[in-house]
C-alpha cells in the first residue's frame, strides 16, 4: 500500500473508530468533541480511483 494510501486508510479508520466510542455508555463526549474535527481535517484526499467519477446525469439538469 502505498504511504498515501496508508495515511487515509489509518485516518477513515480512526474516524470509525472515534464514531464507535462516542456510541458506548460511559464514553468522553468532551474527548470526542475535541478529537473529532482534529481527525477530519488531518483527512487527506483519498487516493485517486478510491471513488468513482462523479458523472451523475441528474445533476447536469
Amino acid at each position: 500500500m502505498c504511504p498515501y494510501c496508508e495515511d487515509f486508510a489509518r485516518t477513515v479508520l480512526l474516524l470509525g473508530q472515534l464514531a464507535l466510542y462516542a456510541d458506548m455508555a460511559g464514553a468522553d463526549l468532551d474527548f470526542v468533541e475535541v478529537v473529532s474535527p482534529s481527525l477530519a481535517v488531518s483527512l487527506p484526499e483519498p487516493p485517486p480511483g478510491t471513488f468513482p467519477d462523479d458523472s451523475d446525469s441528474a445533476e447536469d439538469s
